[in-house]
Parts: C-alpha cells; sequence; structure tokens
C-alpha cells in the first residue's frame, strides 16, 4: 500500500506541475519526506500529513485518505452515496438527517462555504459508515474473549 500510494501522490504532483520542492513549500513538510513518500521509502503518512499535501495539490481530502488506506472506497452514483448493505432504515434516515441540516456550520466561530461543507460531507460519510461497520463487528465477536 505504502508503494501505491507513493506513486499516487507523484501522479499528483506531477498533474498539478510541481516539483518535490514546490510541494514542499506549498504543503509545509520538508522535500525529502515526500521523496521517501513517493519512492515507497517511507510507509503511508499520517491524517494531518495527508491533509497538508491534499490542500496543497487542491485534491479531495476523502481521496487522499481513500489512496492512503484510511477509507474503505466508497460507492457513487450520480450524486447520491450508497450506503452499506447492513445499515438499516433508521441509520440512513438519522445519517442523512444529521448531513443535511440546514444550521450553519462553523469552525473556529467563521461559517463554512457550501464547498467546505462538501468536503467535510464526504469524509465524515467515509468515516462514519467505517465506524458503523467496526462498531458492528466488534458486536459479533465471542462474548468470551473479553473475560
Amino acid at each position: 500500500m505504502e508503494h501505491a500510494f507513493g506513486s499516487y501522490l507523484k501522479q499528483q504532483r506531477e498533474l498539478q506541475g510541481y516539483s518535490i520542492n514546490q510541494l514542499a513549500d506549498a504543503a509545509g513538510i520538508s522535500n525529502s519526506q515526500i521523496s521517501r513518500i513517493e519512492n515507497g521509502v517511507r510507509g503511508v503518512p499520517k491524517p494531518a500529513t495527508i491533509r497538508k499535501l491534499a490542500d496543497a495539490l487542491s485534491v479531495p481530502y476523502a481521496e487522499m485518505m481513500k489512496q492512503a488506506g484510511y477509507m474503505e472506497e466508497m460507492n457513487t452514483t450520480t450524486d447520491a452515496r450508497v450506503t452499506p448493505e447492513w445499515a438499516t432504515y433508521k441509520d440512513r434516515r438519522d445519517f442523512k438527517k444529521m448531513l443535511e441540516d440546514e444550521d450553519d456550520l462553523m469552525f473556529d466561530g467563521i461559517p463554512l462555504d457550501d464547498e467546505d461543507k462538501k468536503r467535510i460531507k464526504d469524509v465524515l460519510t467515509g468515516l462514519f459508515w467505517e465506524a458503523k461497520q467496526m462498531n458492528k463487528r466488534k458486536k459479533t465477536t465471542d462474548p468470551d474473549e473479553n473475560k
């Protein structure tokens, strides 16, 4: 997975026309770290580093997190997300209501624009379903394990 992410990062950097040094400056991380990631010498970076790289490359954070293996690929149709088959109607209804609530979303006292809201929604959607799946797995494990 590390080398696959490194190849992906290099491809994204080259698509933007950035040298390693230019990406390092834009992301605020060292050029040697970027080189090690791209060459598969260093493992997949932490989410905070991926955030810096995604912002510097103007790549959606959720997409970069998927490429890094932090999030499972979510199936998409034209504009709607397909929920996991194990999700109940109540799960889907409650999650949809939470994400589509029309109240102003704010971060650090600053209202978020529609693009920021979409990015947050994409990341939260992936993380939410991943967490729900992990909780379901924990409930199905052997109850005698904890004794």
